[in-house]
């Protein structure tokens, strides 16, 4: 909208040399020493990619680079598509001892107004882009649609940060994920939209994806009582459609199995994957967006190191069953803290460490922080791949992580939609 009322300001002369000068965007020439391609797991040596605007124009080994051209010299580097964080909290931070005493979401809502979330939220997408999460799934926990105001701040270029889709108000049965039994003038509040009968149901997801909403997330289990395979039904068919897809907080069998044979798009955490779950996720094609703490992550959430340690192996081990059961794995981490001298970004991709331990492959871990989660957020065409037509979302690092999928913690280059963010080779 600024644009455009920029351009009316201006006579027609002036407008037509703009526009046809915006069809000759300047191409910019990567030397890339090897490229990585997730789909099949392979490298390729020594590769041109020509960026023009935005987007990937052309990959190939005998590119001609014209004289004077602008030129970004990645032939020392592995070159990686951007990183997607398929579940984040952006605008949310919750106390560091937040689970282990027993203060949750109702002491962030109290404590953290809606335009101070917004900030958190400007901040902690920025060090998510600078890690190399050029694309973040924000699963709410966004007060009232900050996570839309971040998202949108972003695309108009105010602020640095990863493509956003965005969930804003979660969705859950009266009561959310409080633990706080408070009274209903402060319950009611910005943090969820409590829905129970069909008719509330529809009505939530409908005033969600009229303020901005990019996915429905829903919290299925959080409280004793849960949403039935039937509400589910009518959640998955009421966001389709709009268009839209279905993210589901699971954390029982039970409620697992019913999100899936309902036919959302992901389970999130997942925490149990019985082989009864585990077919069905197989069959109707549901991702699993795993959100593996590793024991640090715990330790700083304030678990005492030995519950810490058996929480962290029951999550492993889950995860291994998921992948050798064929379930589709997307990264995806659930931080919402804050650590001293890390910024967002360091700490998640810090979770590789959990994917390891459960034994998968480097392959299948760039495949799940690159190629999974781009269909689960219906980007295919668009992101996870160093390809033409492509947007130019680009990272490099000095070593290969098919070999060693620690590299990626050490991002040396980050371009952005064709915009250089991070360069330090």
């Amino acid at each position: 909208m600024r644009r455009l009322l920029q351009l009316k300001c201006l006579p027609f002369a002036s407008v037509f040399y703009l526009v046809m000068m915006s069809s000759f965007a300047q191409q910019t020439f990567i030397r890339a020493g090897r490229v990585v391609d997730p789909v099949s797991g392979t490298t390729s040596q020594n590769q041109i990619i020509v960026v023009e605007g935005r987007k990937i124009i052309d990959v190939g080994r005998n590119i001609n680079i014209p004289a004077n051209a602008r030129v970004i010299d990645l032939s020392k580097s592995v070159v990686t598509p951007g990183l997607f964080d398929a579940h984040t909290h952006v605008c949310a931070t919750v106390s560091k001892f937040a689970d282990w005493l027993g203060v949750d979401y109702f002491d962030m809502v109290l404590l953290n107004p809606n335009g101070y979330r917004a900030i958190q939220g400007a901040v902690h997408a920025k060090e998510m882009l600078e890690a190399g999460f050029t694309t973040i799934r924000d699963a709410g926990n966004s007060g009232k649609y900050a996570d839309v105001d971040v998202k949108r701040a972003i695309n108009e270029g105010l602020i640095p940060g990863p493509t956003m889709v965005v969930a804003g108000k979660i969705i859950a049965p009266f009561g959310g994920q409080f633990r706080t039994r408070a009274d209903k003038q402060f319950l009611y509040n910005d943090e969820y939209a409590f829905a129970d009968s069909k008719d509330e149901i529809v009505k939530a997801i409908r005033e969600n994806i009229y303020y901005g909403s990019d996915v429905i997330k829903v919290v299925v289990d959080g409280q004793r009582y849960s949403y039935s395979y039937e509400d589910l039904k009518t959640i998955v068919a009421e966001a389709r459609n709009a268009g839209l897809k279905v993210m589901a907080h699971c954390q029982t069998p039970a409620s697992e199995y019913a999100a899936a044979k309902a036919g959302v798009a992901s389970i999130e955490h997942g925490w149990t994957i019985p082989d009864s779950v585990a077919r069905v996720m197989k069959e109707k094609n549901v991702i699993l967006v795993s959100t593996d703490f590793t024991e640090e992550v715990l330790l700083e959430f304030g678990h005492p190191a030995e519950r810490a340690k058996a929480i962290h192996s029951r999550r492993v081990e889950r995860l291994a069953r998921a992948y050798k059961a064929g379930v589709m794995i997307a990264f995806g981490t659930d931080i919402m803290i804050d650590v001293e001298n890390r910024t967002r970004g360091e700490f998640a991709i810090g979770y590789i460490t959990s994917f390891v331990e459960a034994g998968i492959p480097n392959a299948q871990i760039v495949r799940a922080l690159t190629t999974t989660p781009a269909i689960l957020m219906g980007m295919e065409q668009q992101r996870g791949r160093v390809a033409k037509g492509m947007f130019a979302d680009i990272i490099a690092t000095e070593i290969n992580p098919l070999d060693d999928i620690n590299a990626l913690k050490q991002v040396r280059f980050v371009m952005k939609e064709g915009s250089v963010i991070v360069n330090k080779n």
